[in-house]
Protein backbone atom coordinates (compact mmCIF):
# COMPACT_ATOMS: atom_id res chain seq x y z
CA UNK A 1 0.00 0.00 0.00
CA UNK A 2 1.63 3.35 -1.52
CA UNK A 3 1.63 6.43 1.44
CA UNK A 4 -1.07 8.31 2.02
CA UNK A 5 -2.89 11.18 3.39
CA UNK A 6 -6.18 10.22 4.68
CA UNK A 7 -8.26 13.41 4.62
CA UNK A 8 -11.00 12.33 5.60
CA UNK A 9 -9.91 11.73 9.08
CA UNK A 10 -9.36 14.07 11.93
CA UNK A 11 -7.60 13.81 15.48
CA UNK A 12 -8.82 15.25 19.16
CA UNK A 13 -6.96 15.40 22.01
CA UNK A 14 -8.16 14.27 25.63
CA UNK A 15 -4.95 15.63 28.09
CA UNK A 16 -5.16 16.05 31.56
CA UNK A 17 -4.44 13.38 34.71
CA UNK A 18 -7.69 11.84 34.60
CA UNK A 19 -7.59 11.45 30.84
CA UNK A 20 -6.99 7.51 30.57
CA UNK A 21 -9.70 6.77 33.18
CA UNK A 22 -12.38 9.23 31.58
CA UNK A 23 -12.20 7.15 28.51
CA UNK A 24 -12.07 3.63 30.17
CA UNK A 25 -15.45 4.06 31.47
CA UNK A 26 -16.67 5.17 27.96
CA UNK A 27 -15.21 2.63 25.34
CA UNK A 28 -15.37 -0.41 24.30
CA UNK A 29 -11.40 -1.68 24.41
CA UNK A 30 -9.40 -1.61 27.61
CA UNK A 31 -7.57 1.66 27.93
CA UNK A 32 -6.25 1.14 30.80
CA UNK A 33 -4.40 -2.32 30.60
CA UNK A 34 -4.46 -2.29 26.90
CA UNK A 35 -2.76 0.73 25.53
CA UNK A 36 1.40 1.12 25.93
CA UNK A 37 3.62 3.84 23.91
CA UNK A 38 4.07 2.87 20.23
CA UNK A 39 1.07 1.57 19.98
CA UNK A 40 -2.69 1.98 19.12
CA UNK A 41 -6.06 0.83 19.90
CA UNK A 42 -9.33 0.33 18.04
CA UNK A 43 -12.22 1.17 19.88
CA UNK A 44 -15.73 2.46 19.85
CA UNK A 45 -18.19 4.65 21.93
CA UNK A 46 -21.59 2.91 21.48
CA UNK A 47 -25.16 4.09 22.63
CA UNK A 48 -26.62 2.68 26.07
CA UNK A 49 -28.16 -0.03 23.62
CA UNK A 50 -24.89 -1.38 22.44
CA UNK A 51 -25.54 0.29 19.26
CA UNK A 52 -22.06 1.91 17.08
CA UNK A 53 -21.97 5.72 17.75
CA UNK A 54 -18.44 6.47 16.89
CA UNK A 55 -15.90 4.16 15.71
CA UNK A 56 -11.46 5.56 16.42
CA UNK A 57 -8.46 4.70 17.32
CA UNK A 58 -6.41 5.75 20.29
CA UNK A 59 -2.74 6.55 20.44
CA UNK A 60 -0.74 8.71 23.06
CA UNK A 61 1.49 11.59 21.84
CA UNK A 62 2.28 15.12 23.08
CA UNK A 63 1.63 14.31 26.82
CA UNK A 64 -2.38 13.77 25.29
CA UNK A 65 -4.41 10.41 24.40
CA UNK A 66 -5.17 11.30 20.70
CA UNK A 67 -8.40 9.83 19.17
CA UNK A 68 -7.98 9.25 15.59
CA UNK A 69 -11.79 9.46 14.36
CA UNK A 70 -13.73 9.91 11.24
CA UNK A 71 -13.75 13.59 10.01
CA UNK A 72 -17.72 14.33 9.61
CA UNK A 73 -17.74 12.91 12.76
CA UNK A 74 -15.05 15.06 14.79
CA UNK A 75 -17.17 17.46 16.06
CA UNK A 76 -20.06 15.23 17.36
CA UNK A 77 -17.90 13.41 19.06
CA UNK A 78 -16.64 16.14 20.43
CA UNK A 79 -19.41 17.28 21.61
CA UNK A 80 -20.33 13.83 23.26
CA UNK A 81 -16.94 13.76 24.93
CA UNK A 82 -17.36 17.20 26.78
CA UNK A 83 -20.87 16.00 27.39
CA UNK A 84 -19.58 13.17 29.66
CA UNK A 85 -16.54 14.82 31.02
CA UNK A 86 -18.66 16.71 34.41
CA UNK A 87 -16.19 17.39 36.73
CA UNK A 88 -13.00 15.26 35.58
CA UNK A 89 -9.66 17.08 35.20
CA UNK A 90 -9.11 17.06 31.81
CA UNK A 91 -9.26 18.74 28.63
CA UNK A 92 -10.87 18.14 25.41
CA UNK A 93 -9.68 19.63 22.34
CA UNK A 94 -9.94 18.94 18.40
CA UNK A 95 -6.38 19.37 16.71
CA UNK A 96 -7.08 20.00 13.10
CA UNK A 97 -2.75 20.86 12.89
CA UNK A 98 -2.35 17.30 12.87
CA UNK A 99 -2.94 15.07 9.85
CA UNK A 100 -2.93 11.19 9.40
CA UNK A 101 -1.01 9.27 7.32
CA UNK A 102 -0.37 5.70 6.40
CA UNK A 103 2.80 3.90 5.56
CA UNK A 104 4.87 7.49 5.86
CA UNK A 105 8.17 7.11 3.72
CA UNK A 106 11.39 9.16 3.42
CA UNK A 107 12.68 11.91 5.23
CA UNK A 108 12.99 16.15 5.25
CA UNK A 109 15.51 17.62 3.41
CA UNK A 110 18.79 18.18 5.39
CA UNK A 111 17.23 15.98 8.38
CA UNK A 112 18.63 12.86 9.95
CA UNK A 113 15.28 11.93 11.02
CA UNK A 114 12.60 10.13 9.01
CA UNK A 115 9.26 11.30 8.48
CA UNK A 116 7.67 8.66 10.45
CA UNK A 117 10.38 9.22 13.48
CA UNK A 118 8.81 12.93 13.68
CA UNK A 119 5.25 11.62 13.85
CA UNK A 120 3.36 8.87 16.63
CA UNK A 121 3.32 6.28 14.48
CA UNK A 122 1.92 2.48 15.17
CA UNK A 123 0.51 -0.27 13.40
CA UNK A 124 -3.07 -0.84 12.83
CA UNK A 125 -4.50 -2.41 15.56
CA UNK A 126 -7.43 -4.36 13.34
CA UNK A 127 -4.80 -5.60 10.83
CA UNK A 128 -1.07 -5.48 10.12
CA UNK A 129 -1.92 -5.53 6.27
CA UNK A 130 -3.93 -2.04 7.23
CA UNK A 131 -0.45 -0.67 7.77
CA UNK A 132 1.14 1.61 9.89
CA UNK A 133 -0.77 4.43 11.00
CA UNK A 134 1.22 8.00 11.28
CA UNK A 135 -0.08 11.49 13.08
CA UNK A 136 2.05 14.19 12.95
CA UNK A 137 1.95 17.72 12.40
CA UNK A 138 0.92 18.81 8.34
CA UNK A 139 3.89 21.38 8.40
CA UNK A 140 6.24 18.87 8.98
CA UNK A 141 4.85 16.69 6.96
CA UNK A 142 5.20 15.73 3.47
CA UNK A 143 4.44 18.57 1.35
CA UNK A 144 2.90 16.44 -1.14
CA UNK A 145 1.33 13.02 -0.82
CA UNK A 146 -1.27 11.25 -2.47
CA UNK A 147 -4.88 10.81 -1.17
CA UNK A 148 -6.03 8.03 0.61
CA UNK A 149 -7.57 6.01 -2.61
CA UNK A 150 -4.85 2.79 -1.83
CA UNK A 151 -5.62 3.07 1.75
CA UNK A 152 -9.03 2.16 0.63
CA UNK A 153 -8.96 0.09 -1.71
CA UNK A 154 -7.11 -1.82 1.09
CA UNK A 155 -9.86 -2.01 3.42
CA UNK A 156 -12.15 -3.08 0.08
CA UNK A 157 -9.87 -5.60 -0.70
CA UNK A 158 -9.72 -7.18 2.87
CA UNK A 159 -13.40 -6.68 3.72
CA UNK A 160 -12.82 -4.43 6.52
CA UNK A 161 -15.28 -1.55 7.25
CA UNK A 162 -15.43 1.47 9.57
CA UNK A 163 -17.18 4.90 10.21
CA UNK A 164 -18.99 5.87 7.40
CA UNK A 165 -19.96 2.09 6.53
CA UNK A 166 -21.42 1.86 10.13
CA UNK A 167 -24.05 4.71 9.89
CA UNK A 168 -24.76 6.65 13.13
CA UNK A 169 -26.73 4.05 16.19
CA UNK A 170 -27.49 1.54 13.19
CA UNK A 171 -25.42 -1.35 13.87
CA UNK A 172 -24.41 -3.28 17.05
CA UNK A 173 -20.70 -3.60 17.56
CA UNK A 174 -20.38 -7.02 17.53
CA UNK A 175 -22.12 -7.61 14.16
CA UNK A 176 -19.92 -5.15 12.72
CA UNK A 177 -17.21 -7.47 13.71
CA UNK A 178 -15.61 -5.38 16.40
CA UNK A 179 -14.79 -8.55 18.30
CA UNK A 180 -12.64 -9.41 15.33
CA UNK A 181 -11.19 -6.45 14.66
CA UNK A 182 -9.44 -6.33 18.29
CA UNK A 183 -11.92 -2.99 19.17
CA UNK A 184 -13.62 -4.74 21.97
CA UNK A 185 -13.01 -6.06 25.58
CA UNK A 186 -14.90 -8.90 27.13
CA UNK A 187 -12.47 -8.43 30.34
CA UNK A 188 -12.56 -4.73 31.22
CA UNK A 189 -14.97 -2.96 33.60
CA UNK A 190 -18.17 -1.17 32.67
CA UNK A 191 -18.82 1.16 29.71
CA UNK A 192 -21.38 2.49 27.80
CA UNK A 193 -23.45 -0.23 26.20
CA UNK A 194 -21.67 -3.35 27.76
CA UNK A 195 -24.27 -4.58 28.85
CA UNK A 196 -26.31 -5.84 25.82
CA UNK A 197 -22.42 -6.44 24.32
CA UNK A 198 -21.89 -8.99 26.42
CA UNK A 199 -25.20 -10.70 26.52
CA UNK A 200 -24.83 -10.71 22.54
CA UNK A 201 -21.76 -12.54 23.22
CA UNK A 202 -22.44 -15.16 25.85
CA UNK A 203 -25.54 -15.56 24.31
CA UNK A 204 -24.04 -16.16 20.42
CA UNK A 205 -26.84 -14.30 19.23
CA UNK A 206 -24.94 -12.05 16.83
CA UNK A 207 -26.09 -13.44 13.56
CA UNK A 208 -25.77 -10.54 11.38
CA UNK A 209 -21.72 -9.47 9.90
CA UNK A 210 -20.82 -6.62 7.33
CA UNK A 211 -19.23 -8.06 4.23
CA UNK A 212 -18.26 -6.98 1.16
CA UNK A 213 -20.40 -6.83 -2.34
CA UNK A 214 -18.95 -6.74 -5.79
CA UNK A 215 -21.11 -5.80 -8.97
CA UNK A 216 -20.00 -5.45 -12.84
CA UNK A 217 -21.39 -1.61 -12.50
CA UNK A 218 -22.03 0.50 -9.97
CA UNK A 219 -23.48 -0.47 -6.58
CA UNK A 220 -27.72 1.04 -5.58
CA UNK A 221 -27.52 3.30 -3.05
CA UNK A 222 -27.49 2.32 0.47
CA UNK A 223 -30.74 1.22 2.23
CA UNK A 224 -31.10 -1.15 -1.16
CA UNK A 225 -32.41 -4.41 0.16
CA UNK A 226 -29.85 -7.48 -0.51
CA UNK A 227 -32.21 -10.47 -1.23
CA UNK A 228 -31.33 -14.38 -2.54
CA UNK A 229 -33.24 -16.81 -3.77
CA UNK A 230 -36.52 -17.28 -1.36
CA UNK A 231 -35.87 -13.89 1.36
CA UNK A 232 -33.83 -10.96 2.00
CA UNK A 233 -30.87 -11.59 3.72
CA UNK A 234 -29.63 -7.88 4.58
CA UNK A 235 -29.06 -4.43 3.07
CA UNK A 236 -26.38 -2.01 1.24
CA UNK A 237 -24.83 0.05 4.05
CA UNK A 238 -21.94 1.93 1.65
CA UNK A 239 -21.03 1.89 -1.72
CA UNK A 240 -17.68 2.70 -3.60
CA UNK A 241 -18.43 2.74 -7.54
CA UNK A 242 -18.75 -1.30 -8.02
CA UNK A 243 -17.63 -2.50 -4.21
CA UNK A 244 -19.26 -1.46 -1.04
CA UNK A 245 -20.26 -3.22 2.51
CA UNK A 246 -23.78 -4.65 3.16
CA UNK A 247 -25.07 -5.75 6.67
CA UNK A 248 -26.34 -10.10 6.03
CA UNK A 249 -28.13 -12.55 7.89
CA UNK A 250 -25.43 -15.32 7.83
CA UNK A 251 -27.12 -17.91 8.45
CA UNK A 252 -30.04 -16.91 5.58
CA UNK A 253 -26.80 -16.67 3.45
CA UNK A 254 -25.48 -19.90 4.65
CA UNK A 255 -29.21 -21.34 3.27
CA UNK A 256 -29.34 -19.03 0.01
CA UNK A 257 -29.15 -21.91 -2.96
CA UNK A 258 -29.27 -19.03 -6.19
CA UNK A 259 -28.32 -15.57 -7.09
CA UNK A 260 -27.96 -12.71 -4.99
CA UNK A 261 -29.71 -9.17 -5.39
CA UNK A 262 -29.53 -5.99 -4.64
CA UNK A 263 -32.29 -4.32 -6.03
CA UNK A 264 -32.10 -5.76 -9.67
CA UNK A 265 -28.70 -6.23 -10.11
CA UNK A 266 -26.91 -9.02 -9.44
CA UNK A 267 -24.09 -8.82 -6.62
CA UNK A 268 -21.82 -11.62 -5.41
CA UNK A 269 -21.29 -11.16 -1.10
CA UNK A 270 -17.50 -11.83 0.28
CA UNK A 271 -16.72 -13.37 3.77
CA UNK A 272 -13.51 -11.73 4.62
CA UNK A 273 -10.68 -13.93 5.96
CA UNK A 274 -10.36 -11.98 9.15
CA UNK A 275 -14.11 -12.75 10.12
CA UNK A 276 -13.97 -16.46 10.02
CA UNK A 277 -10.24 -17.43 11.03
CA UNK A 278 -10.99 -18.18 14.86
CA UNK A 279 -14.91 -19.73 14.05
Amino acid sequence: MEPALLNDRAIIAISGPQARDFLQGLVTNDILHGLAPGMGLYTALLAPQGKILFDFFVTEGDGALLLDVAFVSCEALLKKLKLYKLRAQLEIQARPQLGIYINLKGHPRNRPTSYVDRAVSFVDPRLPALGVRSIGARAEMPAHIAAGDSYLRTRLDLGVPEAGDFGIEKIFALDAGLAELHGVSFTKGCYIGQELTSRMKHRGSARKRILTITADTSLPPPGTTLRGSEQDLGEILSTYGTRGFGLVRLDRLDENKGDILAGDQPVVLHKPAWLFEHS
